[in-house]
């Protein structure tokens, strides 16, 4: 039977307290509490849904998603309406694996500066419950001399499972994020003189800010600095090559007014439009 609150350790002096895992319903997620564990955890949430502030950033998890974190992160249950299971182990109990699943265990923690949050197919669903249902239940089983390298056996499997799930979704999102990139550098060059902020494009491609920063900084150069670079190079070719005036170079650009484009201009080159367009006339370019 699933407990509903959580197990810390089982009757082991050889766990030495560096592993458990427990089935919470909602009542046992407490919210507000800070906690900075010395152990990695998983949470797999298996209905409802739960927000988690880890590192003073949101996340949110539905049912039949994941949540890594890594050991030394920060993290709290902000608001719980879910259920799911929480596995924690910390580097003496994993030491007990084989030394096989160590590269799978670097590709899913391999940063306490990562949080990794992702969504299950119902496959991988399905099978990951067993494996947790299984090691649950041998968890929460009489002690035996073997039960610890037993319980690191399912955990290895565990992660092998969940490293092999990421890498996959890792090379479905690189993809993704190419993808994204190419059509964002397309409307930047054909844009760049009206819409000068990420959100504009972000609106255009039907995707958040944030996802369209997170896919040019995963492929290419952020996303407001290559609107920045449009900008500025077509900036200096008209300073260079047109007799036009800073006011009228200014207003084919998009700016406001000549000021802003002469903040903005200076802020990208450390000079000022009038300065750089002086150094050409005085060269008779």
């Amino acid at each position: 039977m699933h407990n509903e609150v959580l197990t810390e350790t089982i009757n082991s002096t050889i766990l030495n307290e560096s592993f458990s895992i427990a089935f919470l319903h909602t009542s046992a997620f407490t919210t507000g509490k800070l906690y900075r564990p010395d152990h990695n955890s998983i949470l797999f949430i298996t209905k409802g849904t739960i927000t988690v502030l880890v590192d003073n950033e949101i996340f949110t998890l539905s049912a039949n998603s994941l949540l890594l974190i890594s050991k030394g992160q920060i993290y709290s249950f902000v608001n719980n309406d879910a259920e799911g299971y929480l596995l924690k182990f910390g580097n003496c109990f994993w030491d007990k694996t084989p030394i096989s699943a160590s590269n799978c265990k670097a590709v899913v923690f391999d940063s306490a500066n990562t949080t990794r949050i992702f969504s299950l197919s119902a496959d991988n669903k399905t099978e990951l419950k067993l494996l947790f249902d299984a090691l649950l239940e041998d968890y929460e089983s009489p002690y035996y001399s073997n039960k610890p390298d037993a319980l690191a056996a399912y955990l290895k499997i565990i992660i092998i499972k969940i490293a092999n799930i990421y890498t996959l979704l890792k090379e479905h999102t690189a993809s993704y994020d190419t993808k994204i990139y190419q059509q964002f550098s397309q409307l930047a060059e054909q844009h760049f003189r009206q819409l000068h902020h990420v959100s504009d494009y972000a609106n255009k491609l039907n995707i958040s800010s944030r996802k369209l920063q997170e896919a040019c900084k995963a492929t290419g150069s952020g996303a407001k600095e290559t609107i920045n670079e449009q900008l500025i190079t077509e900036a200096k070719r008209l300073l260079q090559f047109t007799s036009l005036p800073i006011k009228e170079i200014a207003a084919q650009l998009g700016f406001a007014t000549p000021y802003h484009f002469s903040s903005f201009f200076k802020k990208q080159t450390t000079t000022s439009p009038a300065a750089y367009k002086q150094v050409y006339v005085q060269n008779g370019i």
